[in-house]
C-alpha cells in the first residue's frame, strides 16, 4: 500500500504528514527517521479497532 507524504526540513527537524491518511504526521532528527515514523502512524491509524453504529454499514470502495 502506498500513501503520499509531504516531507521538508525546518531547521534541525524534519517534518511531515501523509495527505491520503489525515492525522498521521511526524517530526524527526533525520529524513530516513522521519519517514519510518510516518509508516508506523500509518499503521497504527490502519489497525486501530473501531465500533461499528448499530444501524451502520461497513464498506469497501475500490477507487483503482
Amino acid at each position: 500500500m502506498e500513501f503520499r507524504a509531504v516531507v521538508k526540513k525546518s531547521d534541525d527537524w524534519w517534518i511531515g504528514w501523509l495527505i491520503d491518511l489525515p492525522g498521521v504526521n511526524a517530526q524527526e532528527r533525520t529524513k530516513e527517521e522521519l519517514l519510518e515514523s510516518l509508516k508506523i502512524g500509518a499503521t497504527d491509524m490502519l489497525m486501530t479497532p473501531f465500533e461499528l453504529e448499530e444501524e451502520g454499514e461497513l464498506v469497501t470502495i475500490n477507487v483503482g
